[in-house]
């Protein structure tokens, strides 16, 4: 957890809805100078803090889906700029009584006491390739949907099972002639003309994202793709890249894992030790990103499936795969931080070492 620590004269704390926002702003003594509810807008914003522009002003505003206007206001204006982590406020800062005011309030106070902890404001440069990457995502989680129900339209009317997995485009084609109603022909043939067009959509975005890529860091892109298994699924590398952009935001390998949602963490009281909180906190792309990564990585890897082996003796299958997932983000945050490519030699002695221990 990070925490914002800057002195200012004034501290704008605004609790921020898609139409409407609460605007707290604090001196540097504590005493509310501004609290007034307005629009959601540049505008408004404009005009309700125009006397404290210049007089060293700093804004946050918590991490909810509208807040790119704001930070772009702030870029504008040279105006210091915090986002707010949801969950830890909440965390950090819970109250019996809850609404808009209270809420900015609280937002500038922990600012002001240096308690705020802080998000990461994806840059604006890149940030509608990211959520580009992110809609394909979307898009691409609906094939287990409409492949789940023609599997469970075929066991329905006890027609023979498939003969090869429908997964692949070259294994669906007669698949409508099975069903003799012609109703549910229809509603399969529909889920074959959506499985079609979210492949077509796929493709275009995935090209559209690695012509980005290829501008905003080739080096990385080529180091990522040079992990075994990994490299020749290019939508993991691209998650990758995107999801973690700066890798210095992030100072220790520590906090990398732990922002991956790849590590568990325990909260320990009076030398007892509880099961973890807090699974939302991180980022679940990467999480999705490092697990389909781990699977990829024992593909035709005799080595790898040989580390495998010594961990499913030991852990079981479940604990030995997020053990290797574990491990690809180390080796991750390794690669982007030194500027390398991937090294099987370090990657595997490192891991015989930890084994043994």
């Amino acid at each position: 957890m990070r925490f914002y620590t800057e002195h200012h004269q004034f501290y704008c704390g605004i609790d921020l809805h898609a139409r409407q926002m609460y605007v707290c702003v604090l001196d540097e003594a504590g005493e509310i100078v501004l609290h007034r509810n307005m629009p959601a807008g540049p505008a408004e914003l404009s005009r309700a803090i125009e006397p404290y522009v210049g007089h060293d002003l700093v804004i946050a505003v918590e991490c909810v889906f509208t807040w790119y206007w704001i930070g772009d206001f702030c870029a504008e204006r040279n105006i210091p700029f915090v986002l707010a982590h949801a969950l830890y406020i909440k965390a950090i800062h819970g109250a019996k009584t809850k609404n808009d005011k209270i809420d900015s309030r609280k937002i500038a106070m922990l600012l002001r006491a240096g308690v705020l902890p802080q998000a990461y404001p994806y840059p604006a440069e890149m940030r509608s390739t990211r959520d580009l990457l992110r809609r394909r995502e979307y898009f691409m989680h609906q094939h287990p949907e409409l492949l789940g129900h023609v599997e469970n339209t075929n066991t329905q009317y006890n027609l023979q099972p498939f003969a090869k997995r429908i997964v692949h485009r070259s294994t669906r084609s007669g698949i409508t002639e099975r069903f003799a109603d012609p109703l549910v022909a229809a509603s399969i043939e529909a889920d074959m003309q959506l499985l079609e067009v979210y492949h077509q959509i796929i493709l275009e975005l995935e090209g559209q994202v690695l012509k980005k890529a290829r501008v905003h860091d080739p080096v990385g892109l080529q180091f990522l793709r040079s992990i075994p298994g990994v490299g020749k699924v290019l939508v993991l590398v691209l998650v990758m890249l995107y999801e973690i952009h700066d890798i210095t935001r992030l100072p220790s390998v520590g906090q990398f894992i732990s922002y991956a949602r790849l590590v568990k963490c325990p909260h320990e009281s009076g030398g007892k030790r509880f099961g973890g909180k807090g699974n939302k906190i991180g980022n679940a792309h990467l999480k999705w990103a490092f697990s389909e990564a781990a699977v990829l990585f024992l593909r035709g890897n005799e080595a790898a499936q040989r580390y495998h082996e010594k961990l499913v003796s030991r852990y079981g299958k479940a604990k030995a795969m997020s053990i290797i997932a574990k491990k690809l983000g180390r080796v991750v945050y390794t690669m982007m931080k030194k500027r390398q490519p991937f090294d099987p030699k370090k990657f595997f002695s490192e891991a015989a070492h930890e084994s043994a221990a």
